[in-house]
């Protein structure tokens, strides 16, 4: 009954999503609808994987700063999957604040304040426990150091000096040390004291009647003389009687000085009613964090001045006016509420009851599960997280493309804690499941593989198999099928079947590595030489365009026969030269074997079976 009894404080799960990590909330009000329902208004809390890579590399600095500062070697020694479990354990506070139905209540949890004195493996060894340190704002995207650090040492305590003996002098000077500032065995009795802070007040309010500003904001006589009876103006009162070495002539004469009136004004007189407003609200959000609303509310106000304006505003009457104000709502409002276990069965939950099907290459094999358990035949594939292949009920987990699953308890522990028990290759990578770093077919990846789960990258990749990999393509094409599994390529493969039918298929390896054939290259020198030995020939300059050109200057097309510089078909391609413009001169409407055809065609006397041959010699 106290399990199910969810009270204004609390912190719990709620569940938004069948498939995602439950979210950990503070309960801050219950609050009764017109239909009848419970809505929870509660303080967010994030995870490390809803916030930004950027700002989780500004939660691990500060985490290594702290670390640095307690002196605690205790992360170090930790073992890798410790360190990945305790990330897990981190949150980030916000302000930020939302209402839920009560009905999505799943249970509750402990978040605290990181202490300095605890050991953070102790989170670990407690059931559903949390701790933060930071504070997330989710619209700035920005990380900041909570303020409820108790700061402790010589920066922020004073030293007490040791007990002085009995007649031992203190070698201090005390009027260094301390100022006299009322000296209660004065010559006036208190009847003349009260008379002079009344006269005091009443110079007070006179001054307050010439100021233009004070006559705005107190228009009334009654208004003017309660700002002059205010702690302020007594106390001014008293410094200046001490002053004058309460003398009550002199004190009344410093009172109202050669320019008018004295006019001492507090906070409460200083501030607007919009500014006033502005706190309030301000406080409503923040409560007594002034940092956040000088910041966030009146950055135009120094710190000092907002804390006292708040400790005379909580002598006002608006004050008591808005505390029997919260104290009428919080009677109105629920103490507690009773959910019942929520027992509805998950979606992601597989049946056990479907026999499994034959994944490629299980046939009349079964896949290997962790040291000690029973293999079960034909389960496809093992859990992602503990890879266990044996478990009482199994859950869909990631894209359904890839049909993964976890059991039972690495369940619950993702539900919870939202990541895997062990740390995965893609563990840094969100949105998308975990996956182990293991290839298609059983091998070892030598770097992080496909990001088809994660934010596509901008850097270039590659998958890189294995020699082992590419002979078992060659040796278990039978079994492998990569045809069929080219046209289905979502459907699960037996990698450890695969495997094992390699090894019994592969040849036996030599044991001495094949020789590799020598190479026999000659030196640089003899290479220089024959260079040297055989220039490149020297290329013909391209005929000038335009003009008459006479027979004598163009080649025999028998004696020197076109190339057709790799060309399938007679037209050819267009030179180096051309391509990159160096011969401008050539036209670019013929190639070069058309054009001494039409140079050809265009001669006058020469014999037509000349000219066929010619032709019967290009074809």
């Amino acid at each position: 009954m106290a399990a199910n009894m969810y009270r204004v404080g609390d912190y719990v799960y709620f569940e938004n999503s069948s498939s995602n990590p439950l979210l950990i909330r503070r309960i801050e009000e219950l609050n009764k609808t017109a239909n009848g329902n419970v809505e929870a208004k509660v303080v967010c809390f994030y995870r490390r994987r809803d916030i930004s890579s950027t700002l989780i590399a500004l939660a691990d600095k500060h985490a290594r700063e702290l670390e640095e500062e307690m002196e605690n070697p205790e992360m170090a020694d930790l073992p890798e999957k410790q360190k990945h479990q305790l990330r897990h354990r981190e949150l980030f506070l916000s302000r930020q604040l939302e209402s839920l139905p009560a009905t999505h209540i799943r249970g509750k949890c402990c978040v605290t304040l990181l202490n300095e004195t605890e050991a953070l493996k102790s989170y670990l060894d407690r059931e559903d426990a949390f701790f933060y340190s930071l504070v997330y704002d989710p619209q700035q995207k920005t990380l900041l150091a909570d303020k409820g650090e108790i700061r402790v040492g010589n920066k922020y305590q004073a030293d007490i000096t040791d007990l002085l003996k009995e007649d031992e002098d203190d070698g201090r000077d005390l009027e260094k040390l301390e100022e006299k500032i009322w000296d209660p065995s004065s010559s006036l009795t208190e009847k003349q004291i009260d008379q002079f802070l009344v006269v005091a007040r009443s110079v007070g309010t006179f001054a307050r009647a010439l100021d233009c500003s004070s006559s705005v904001r107190q228009p009334s006589l009654h208004m003017s003389a309660a700002a002059a009876s205010r702690d302020i103006t007594l106390f001014h009162a008293m410094d200046t009687l001490h002053a004058t070495g309460y003398d009550m002539t002199r004190a009344i004469a410093a009172l109202v000085p050669q320019g008018g009136p004295v006019l001492c004004r507090d906070e409460m007189e200083e501030w607007s009613a919009s500014e006033a407003n502005l706190f309030e609200e301000a406080l409503e959000k923040y409560g007594k964090d002034f940092t956040d609303i000088q910041q966030d509310f009146l950055p135009w106000k120094s710190l000092t001045s907002i804390i006292e304006y708040y400790y005379m505003w909580k002598t006002t009457d608006r004050y008591v006016q808005q505390k029997r104000l919260k104290a009428a709502e919080a009677e109105s409002k629920l103490k507690q509420v009773y959910i019942p276990n929520y027992n509805k069965p998950n979606p992601n939950q597989l049946s056990n009851n479907v026999k499994p099907a034959l994944v490629n290459g299980a046939a009349g094999a079964g896949i290997p599960g962790p040291p000690g358990s029973v293999p079960t035949p034909g389960l496809g594939r093992a859990c992602e997280s503990c890879y266990t292949s044996s478990s009482y009920q199994w859950y869909s987990w990631g894209p359904p493309n890839m049909q993964c699953r976890l059991c039972a308890s690495c369940w619950t522990y993702w539900k919870k804690y939202g990541g895997l028990k062990m740390p995965t290759r893609l563990d840094g990578e969100r949105p998308g499941p975990n996956r182990s770093n293991m290839s298609p077919h059983g091998l070892p990846l030598r770097h992080s593989g496909s990001p088809k789960f994660a934010v596509k990258t901008r850097q270039a990749f590659y998958l890189q198999t294995t020699g082992l990999t590419r002979m078992a393509r060659r040796l278990c094409h039978d079994i492998i099928r990569p045809r069929y599994l080219a046209r289905h390529p979502y459907l699960p493969v037996n990698t450890a079947a695969i495997k094992a039918e390699c090894a019994l298929r592969s040849p036996d390896r030599p044991t001495k590595p094949l020789p590799l054939k020598p190479v026999e290259r000659k030196p640089l020198e003899s290479v220089v030489r024959y260079l040297e030995a055989h220039p490149r020939p020297i290329k013909p300059d391209p005929p000038i365009r335009g003009g008459s050109i006479s027979t004598g200057s163009l080649t025999p097309i028998k004696s020197t026969p076109i190339l057709n510089n790799g060309s399938p078909t007679i037209l050819g391609k267009r030179t180096y030269e051309q391509h990159n413009g160096l011969d401008g001169t050539k036209s670019k409407a013929l190639t070069p074997q058309w054009d001494i055809m039409a140079k050809r065609v265009s001669e006058s006397g020469r014999p037509s079976a000349s000219l066929q041959d010619e032709v019967h010699e290009l074809d």
